[in-house]
């Protein structure tokens, strides 16, 4: 596959066009990749959004690595800019094709309902659209989706690439099956032939993902955590706090396709965790699991980054059962271990070969002054700082403004930017640190830290 590279140039029935790519929560939404490819292949630039349903069959880190785009996931999404994602989306592309589209996603649609990226943006848009259903053949030939599919093609003028008949998900056979990708292709084209380019202008089109970086992480294994800890009151209640997952998801994706071997630890999260054959998840939802779950992973780790949103604080004790409300409830708080603290005292130290990079985060609110004293008390290599108060930096956003403190260097400040750029950033310095630590190691070189 040629990648799409967001230039009006280039050759195929497609060239120089913006294609919308809307996945929604299918069985059949892995075809949406061989989708993505053939457009690509007729020489347009491909985005892809969607539903939060289709993130639980294909991860975004495929579409992302496809198209070169954002994936637009969140209705409410924003690009490093500041542009609402969806909305740029349906003010540049030359159409939107749905594949495949579900029976609940028709549904939504005939009715107007803009819950996620893929209605809101095809709702928003002047651009032709394109459907291509996939789903049960019952579901398919149910009055309800009959009169769904006429709707979006009677009313709104919505080209539908009917389903094949044939062996179904389910076991049964029927009319259901996703169209082959190359009709779907030939819909396209044809919605638009024609026409004339609609934005040419790539400054208006979404934005590339940061460009590829060399596999100067391969052979690395790299060990990230994410999100929030849950720390049990009883068995339905926890502390817990407002960490999403979406710095450590970014991380993770950023250092897979820089080559390494990703040991993800997922705490409590509220994003799809990335599949991928070279990341290894662990469920740690509480400091202790966590706790327990680093130390078993830094064993063969060349590189530890705790993004996760650890607790500082867990009841001492924990209900058998569910507490009542009557007469109110006073928790008898205790302090949790720090992890990365007590990693950073059990390795080697700083400036030895043997030593694995440590990262640590800290989410400050209204002041970074703490940062400085954190970097050097809990012994890590860097420390990423933000103050989650800030608009746009902090839990369940999109982009990030960090400062990167380190052992050996002045702060350096990164301003607002998406996470995925950020995690670029905080991984060049954890590749040169490894380059530099492997250099040591062949020279024999040890450093005056290393000796104390």
């Amino acid at each position: 596959m040629k990648p799409a590279t967001g230039s009006v140039a280039g050759s195929g029935r497609l060239a120089g066009r913006l294609i919308g790519v809307g996945v929604t929560g299918s069985i059949a939404a892995y075809k949406a990749a061989d989708l993505v490819r053939r457009l690509a292949d007729e020489g347009a630039d491909v985005v892809v959004l969607m539903t939060p349903s289709a993130t639980r069959f294909v991860g975004e880190l495929t579409f992302a690595a496809l198209s070169r785009h954002p994936v637009e996931t969140d209705v409410g999404g924003l690009l490093p800019d500041r542009r609402i994602g969806h909305i740029v989306v349906a003010d540049s592309v030359d159409a939107i094709v749905v594949a495949p589209a579900t029976a609940h996603w028709l549904a939504s649609m005939a009715t107007g309902l803009a819950g996620d990226a893929v209605t809101a943006a095809c709702l928003a848009t002047r651009a032709p659209v394109i459907v291509a259903p996939a789903m049960d053949g019952e579901m398919y030939a149910h009055p309800a989706t009959r009169a769904n599919v006429a709707r979006i093609r009677d009313a709104f003028g919505y080209r539908i690439v009917e389903p094949e008949s044939g062996p179904l998900a389910s076991g049964q056979s029927g009319q259901g099956r996703l169209a082959d990708t190359s009709a779907i292709v030939d819909a396209v084209v044809a919605a638009i032939s024609g026409t004339a380019v609609r934005e040419p202008d790539e400054a208006a089109r979404p934005p590339l993902v940061a460009g590829d970086r060399d596999a100067d992480l391969d052979g690395r294994h790299v060990v990230i955590s994410a999100g929030g800890t849950a720390e049990p009151i009883d068995p339905v209640r926890f502390i817990g706090n407002r960490s999403t997952g979406k710095m450590g998801v970014a991380l993770v994706e950023a250092a897979v396709a820089r080559g390494a071997r990703v040991t993800l630890l997922a705490g409590h999260v509220s994003v799809a965790l990335p599949t991928d054959p070279a990341i290894r998840t662990v469920i740690a939802e509480t400091t202790a699991d966590m706790n327990r779950a680093v130390r078993a992973a830094i064993v063969d780790a060349d590189v530890l980054i705790m993004a996760a949103a650890v607790a500082d604080f867990r009841p001492r004790e924990t209900a058998a059962s569910k507490i009542g409300r009557d007469g109110g409830l006073t928790l008898d708080l205790e302090p949790t271990e720090d992890i990365l603290a007590g990693v950073a005292a059990a390795v080697p130290p700083i400036g030895d070969p043997a030593r694995p990079v440590l990262v640590g985060f800290a989410a400050e609110t209204g002041s970074l002054d703490r940062a400085a004293d954190k970097l050097h008390r809990k012994g890590v290599d860097f420390l990423v700082a933000n103050d989650v108060a800030e608009e746009g930096s902090g839990f369940g956003t999109d982009t990030n403004h960090v400062w990167i403190l380190s052992v050996d260097g002045e702060p350096v400040d990164l301003p607002l930017r998406s996470k995925r750029d950020v995690a670029d950033e905080i991984l060049d310095r954890v590749a040169a640190a490894l380059d530099a630590r492997d250099g040591a190691a062949q020279t024999g070189t040890v450093t005056q830290e290393s000796r104390a």
